[in-house]
């Protein structure tokens, strides 16, 4: 499963969305290092396209895909050099797969810290950068002499000597010049800035016409770099704790409209290339996670490695398609369903079936 980690400031809104997220769990306190040890929650990816084919097959099952997420103390500035928690519990997430920044927008004077989201982006970058520094700086001359005897090994040295340049000047490397291929061969250091990232402004509740206006200085810095969305955390926590009907009325009656929670999940799956295709029936309908690019072995080992190991052929229609119709046995009896071999690329939304033989 998909990691994602949150960093942020103390205050910044990290512990509410890990509520919103995942139902509750986490300590949400106005005061800094109210989280001290990591949560560690599941995410449900909302998907209409499931609920559909779920209610047309009347599955008695219908399981979503998910994304884990982790969350952690509140990062200072100086916690490179032993503020606050440090930059040891970072360890935490150097494992994720993508990481979300929380940046504060809420002036509140009840909660301490900066209330200016590039203020914010500014002491996250750096300390992530600071903390990668020091985990690569006994790194580059033990490759160096590697390298002397692996040839091979070249190549990663240059990268590292790169990021190690970027990383001294306080840039993070996901914001520097390192070609995809450097950044690729970097994957093995865990380097916290060489992940990709979404920032997440959380705004006021009473700033909520406001949202575009307030995360645009955020998307202007980072630019094509990373995803911003816009948000009121807080409020969002509030409705997560309603479901159904209940929660569309609550979303309402806070002004939310249809929530930026579900959009927000949705840009962190997507962040990574993550599509989803899905099956159906009356025991189940089920949403499974793959790469996009995949063949269908490869989304066929999603389900489990026999299906990918002994994989024939895919029978494939889209979801739209499928409804339309209104049953997999219709579509088949029509013709609609095609028959796919092993260099067919899945396409988002696809709903297959597989035949295998191990």
């Amino acid at each position: 499963m998909e990691r994602f980690g949150f960093v942020g400031l103390p205050n910044s809104g990290k512990s509410s969305l890990y509520n919103a997220l995942a139902g509750g769990g986490a300590l949400a306190a106005p005061y800094a290092f109210a989280t001290t040890e990591p949560n560690v929650g599941v995410a449900k990816v909302p998907d209409q396209r499931l609920d559909r084919l779920a209610a047309m097959s009347s599955s008695k099952k219908v399981v979503p895909a998910s994304v884990q997420f982790v969350d952690i103390g509140g990062l200072v500035e100086g916690a490179s050099t032993g503020e606050g928690l440090g930059n040891k519990f970072l360890a935490h997430i150097r494992e994720v797969d993508a990481i979300v920044y929380l940046l504060r927008a809420f002036v509140d004077d009840d909660v301490p810290g900066p209330s200016d989201p590039l203020d914010c982006l500014r002491v996250v970058e750096l300390e992530l950068a600071l903390a990668d520094l020091e985990t690569i700086e006994g790194r580059v001359e033990k490759r160096r002499k590697a390298a002397k005897q692996d040839k091979s090994l070249q190549d990663t040295v240059v990268a590292l000597e790169a990021a190690y340049a970027l990383l001294s000047a306080g840039t993070p490397i996901y914001r520097g010049n390192l070609t995809p291929e450097q950044r690729r061969l970097l994957r093995e250091e865990f380097l916290l800035t060489n992940k990709p990232v979404l920032a997440l402004v959380n705004v006021g509740e009473d700033d909520l016409d406001r949202v575009a206006e307030i995360v645009a200085p955020v998307g202007a810095e980072l630019g094509s770099q990373a995803e911003v969305i816009g948000m009121c955390v807080q409020l969002e926590a509030e409705a997560a704790q309603f479901e159904g009907e209940e929660r569309l009325e609550m979303l309402d009656a806070l002004g939310l409209g249809e929530g930026g929670l579900e959009r927000f999940i949705h840009t962190a799956y997507e962040l990574l290339g993550l599509r989803t295709f899905l099956t159906t029936g009356e025991k189940e309908s089920r949403a499974w996670t793959f790469r996009a690019g995949s063949k269908a072995p490869q989304a066929a080992g999603r389900i489990h490695t026999d299906f990918e190991r002994g994989f024939i052929k895919a029978e494939v229609i889209h979801w739209d398609e499928l409804l339309e119709i209104g049953s997999w046995s219709k579509a088949r009896d029509v013709g609609k369903i095609r028959i796919e071999g092993k260099d067919y690329e899945v396409v988002d939304g696809d709903v297959l079936e597989f035949r295998f033989n191990v």
